[in-house]
């Protein structure tokens, strides 16, 4: 049998026009150079992001790592849509919304019906159970998990999670598709957490106890940690940057999913969130960032 490929994938659907989604958008149209459809039932959010892709673009000209001439091609590449009408001829899906198994597996189900039969449905969910989100479907074969890490232009990786019933061809043109938008690709069971956010976010929560304990001030957590250890920022920093509503949420899912006390949610974290502070995003986290 011949070498599985990524090559007949020429228009890739991205559900959610968050930072993640708009990320995974930009390698796919600027590295991957495939089309894109991305939707979003907000037309606001695809503005904002279409313009955000517009900056980076900009920036990567003025760094001499794409072309003036290269550009419209690559706006040409992009599509914006409020419904998944126009997923009826996509090749691939990924889907990029808020971390959330019921919204997950509604979007999920809907994709099944409107995408095509045999099109991979990959999920950027960064802890929910592939297996679980593949349930509802009528074709979990060709679910998989597709992990990006933030923010999706710079980092590297792509850790890939196949369900319990994800197709060895599945999991090998999604290894391709991942490859050709230029990131390093690690394989996790399907376990909660993952790899990643297995080991890292018992880390971040473990910082954010140290400062509810008093331990430490934030700054002392984050250069104690970023120089001691040699990260490229404090766990408290990486939070914010992360968004703490998706930090609780991935502690949620570990410390119901494994039944173990460790990994609690710290309740500074809870606090926080339900204050509406989740970081970079709102303006205010564990730090605070004055509008521009």
């Amino acid at each position: 049998m011949s070498e599985i490929s990524s090559s007949h994938i020429k228009k890739i659907g991205i559900v959610g026009a968050g930072q993640m989604g708009i990320g995974i958008a930009y390698v796919s149209a600027v590295v991957a150079k495939r089309n894109v459809v991305i939707m979003d039932t907000q037309q606001k959010q695809l503005d904002g992001g279409l313009k955000f892709i517009d900056g980076l673009l900009k920036k990567e000209v003025s760094k001499g790592r794409l072309s003036e001439a290269e550009i419209p091609d690559i706006k040409g590449r992009l599509q914006v849509t409020t419904t998944t009408d126009s997923f009826s001829d996509v090749d691939f899906v990924v889907e990029a919304a808020t971390e959330n198994p019921e919204l997950k597996a509604k979007i999920f189900e809907g994709l099944d019906k409107a995408v095509p039969a045999g099109v991979v449905l990959a999920s950027n969910t960064s802890s929910i159970s592939i297996t679980k989100i593949a349930s509802s479907t009528n074709r979990p074969e060709k679910v998989i998990g597709m992990h990006f890490m933030n923010p999706v232009p710079v980092m590297k990786l792509v850790e890939i999670i196949p369900g319990i019933a994800t197709s060895p061809d599945t999991l090998a043109v999604t290894r391709h598709l991942a490859s050709d938008m230029g990131k390093t690709v690690t394989t996790s069971n399907d376990y909660p957490g993952f790899i990643a956010n297995r080991i890292l976010m018992p880390y971040i929560n473990e910082a954010v106890y140290v400062l509810m304990e008093g331990v430490g001030t934030k700054e002392d957590i984050d250069t104690t940690m970023k120089l001691g250890t040699n990260v490229p920022m404090g766990p408290l920093t990486l939070a914010d940057f992360i968004g703490l509503d998706t930090c609780l949420a991935i502690m949620r899912v570990l410390h119901s999913q494994l039944g173990d006390a460790k990994y609690r949610p710290c309740p500074l974290l809870i606090n926080y969130v339900n204050a509406g502070w989740l970081g970079k995003k709102t303006g205010r986290g564990f730090y605070e960032y004055p509008a521009k």
